[in-house]
């Protein structure tokens, strides 16, 4: 069954609703399971990575003269518990942004997505995303995939950092505010349905993806809307 939504703006969640989560889980994960401890060794004076390493620290309550050892040993159990731990998001970034550069790293979508995406922007929908993957792993993300640079797509990136929690009201306010936009003429898409209530506490629209195979499946959305894909959403655009 379709659903109908009328907006401008489209922010999109990633993991779950426009990749598997075994793209992110699976393959993201994997190649930066290994790479944490050299990366922060040889990127030690990385402003960027002293601080991610210093918020590791005081988080897990390691001393400061802790080695990398110690650091990449909280690093690999907050991935195993799937922990959207800032400093572990950074870093993830930091080693996927050069898994892509080097050409390493493909992203792969379902197939309903980059079809339904280039025909909203073409008909003059703005685009955003908002994942709890840093906005350096989320550009990285749409430069090298399997329909190629993605990139000129999207009109906004969000993360944790710069817009909040993705359960929490006042983050997408935040984003409304960053992107100029009116909250009734925004559309969220996302496979977690408390990512949905919060949208729509904050006056957003909303549709849920509940996509064979993923964990969110068979959850309850409640009054949220569901597709399966995106070939299941009519959308009209405000211009």
């Amino acid at each position: 069954m379709s659903v109908r939504v009328a907006a401008r703006w489209v922010v999109l969640d990633i993991e779950g609703t426009l990749t598997a989560t075994s793209q992110v889980h699976v393959v993201l994960y994997d190649y930066a399971r290994p790479r944490l401890g050299p990366w922060i060794d040889e990127h030690g004076t990385d402003p960027v990575v002293a601080e991610a390493v210093e918020q590791v620290k005081a988080d897990a309550g390691l001393d400061s003269s802790a080695g990398t050892g110690e650091v990449v040993a909280v690093l690999h159990s907050w991935m195993d518990a799937d922990r959207k731990a800032t400093p572990l998001k950074t870093l993830q970034g930091l080693i996927w942004s050069d898994g892509y550069a080097r050409g390493e790293l493909r992203t792969d979508y379902f197939p309903d997505v980059v079809p339904a995406l280039r025909d909203w922007r073409g008909r003059g929908a703005r685009l955003a995303v908002f994942s709890s993957g840093s906005v350096a792993a989320q550009v990285a993300s749409f430069s090298n995939t399997t329909a190629g640079d993605l990139r000129e797509l999207f009109a906004g990136h969000f993360d944790t950092v710069n817009a909040g929690p993705k359960r929490e009201r006042p983050s997408y306010e935040a984003i409304a505010g960053q992107l100029g936009a009116v909250p009734g003429e925004v559309v969220f898409f996302s496979d977690v349905p408390a990512e949905l209530d919060a949208a729509a506490a904050a006056g957003w629209l909303t549709v849920g993806l509940a996509r064979d195979g993923e964990p969110f499946a068979d959850a309850d959305f409640g009054a949220h809307p569901v597709v399966a894909g995106f070939d299941e959403v009519e959308l009209e655009v405000i211009v």
